[in-house]
């Protein structure tokens, strides 16, 4: 009893739930617009813009100065008068070695690094998007396909009960027809527990409060299906390397990880301090102005260890430029291949099913009519059932196998 009332409980909720019908151009929208990690993302721009900025501003003057606190002579507290003693110096830091230039051109390359963070970021939420969308829509397609089918055996299993209570029809068979509606309840119920997932996905990554159901232009997608791509291989990999931000991250990484190496070079080099100072009566003459200087002697701290690290990470970042133009051109392989392979799935399917529309409508009438056995009707269905998903699967991956292409390349070619 406890179960029965969660399961009306948890189909209640389902029902209850405020739902939204959406294609993918308004997901987009959506997303774009409201998406929480794109948002806080932007943060680190704003953040790395002032980070440049703060770079190009120099250490402030130094002012300093001496009070005197009691004069014993005179028997005088605070004798800073005419006749007392008092001292101001002003100094400025002056970086030398290109110091200044060095710290602006890394500020730079982390602003340069923060906006190819964004856009990968923004590529990496969209391709989630997408696919949780087409998952959402191909989940929804099999849904439908197969409560047609239950809805049908619903219907001959209510007919063959009431025939069965006469005694014109064996239970067997009743049961048989229940057997196979179950089964496909069954199939649904897998499928439902996927398209929640998808759908949590849709709904965080558009910061919804909906539960979205995805639609679009069956004719117009079906069309797209066998169009093949309109770049080869070769051309896609070269793609890939010129707007990948994955790999573009790799190669500013490794130009910011070689200002560094010259950052941390000249900051071995020593800097100069300047200034000026007024000393009223405790110098080798009265009001005594004196120019200074100081320069740091950098006899142990050449800043070694540093360097050492900096140039290691430079020579690291080479071998990550290598790893990742490996890894997007065995990934570009896998999806090229994989839609080659699906579209050819795809016009055979197409093929040697052309007629199973018609076939189906021909096998329930003559089921009815009691033409063919309950074996061969089930088995029929058993059989366009699999046959249907699995062309509804095919076309899902050809889709997402367009889509992950399109990713890798980050660009829209197919």
């Amino acid at each position: 009893m406890g179960r029965l009332l969660g399961l009306l409980f948890l189909l209640f909720s389902i029902k209850g739930t405020s739902q939204i019908s959406l294609e993918l151009n308004d997901c987009e929208r959506l997303f774009q617009k409201n998406n929480l990690q794109l948002l806080s993302e932007q943060y680190n721009i704003k953040a790395s813009k002032a980070a440049v900025i703060q770079a190009k501003i120099w250490e402030q003057p130094y002012l300093s100065g001496e009070l005197n606190l009691y004069n014993p002579n005179r028997k005088q507290l605070f004798d800073i008068g005419n006749k007392g003693q008092k001292v101001l110096a002003l100094q400025q830091l002056i970086y030398l070695g290109g110091k200044k230039k060095a710290e602006i051109e890394f500020a730079q390359s982390n602003l340069a690094l923060a906006e190819i963070q964004y856009e990968e970021l923004l590529r990496n939420l969209s391709y989630q998007l997408k696919t949780s969308f087409y998952e959402v829509y191909f989940g929804q397609l099999k849904i439908r396909q197969l409560e047609k089918q239950i809805t049908l055996l619903d219907e001959l299993i209510k007919a063959y009960t009431v025939q069965a209570n006469k005694g014109n029809v064996s239970l067997k068979e009743v049961v048989r027809l229940e057997s196979l509606a179950l089964s496909l309840r069954n199939e649904i119920n897998n499928i439902q527990k996927n398209l929640f997932t998808y759908q949590e996905n849709l709904q965080i990554l558009t910061n919804s409060n909906e539960n979205i159901i995805a639609i679009t232009n069956e004719e117009k997608l079906n069309e797209q299906l066998l169009v093949p791509s309109i770049f080869t291989l070769s051309q896609l990999q070269d793609k890939a390397l010129e707007k990948n931000p994955n790999y573009l991250k790799a190669v500013k990484q490794k130009e910011q990880n070689e200002i560094n190496v010259k950052w941390q070079k000249v900051l071995a080099k020593p800097d100069l301090t300047i200034g000026a100072s007024y000393d009223q009566n405790g110098g080798a003459f009265n009001n005594q102005a004196n120019l200074t200087f100081g320069i740091n002697l950098p006899f142990k701290n050449k800043n070694r260890g540093n360097i050492k690290i900096a140039e290691s990470l430079a020579s690291q970042s080479l071998v990550n430029i290598d790893l990742i133009k490996t890894s997007l051109s065995a990934q570009l392989t896998v999806a090229h291949n994989n839609l080659i392979y699906q579209q050819i799935q795809l016009t055979k399917s197409i093929q040697s099913t052309r007629n199973f529309e018609n076939v189906y409508v021909g096998i329930i009438e003559n089921f009815q009519k009691r033409n063919i056995s309950l074996i061969e009707f089930t088995d029929f269905i058993e059989s366009y059932n699999q046959s249907i998903l699995y062309i509804d699967e095919i076309k899902k991956q050809i889709i997402l196998s367009k889509e992950t292409i399109n990713y890798i390349s980050n660009e829209k070619i197919l």
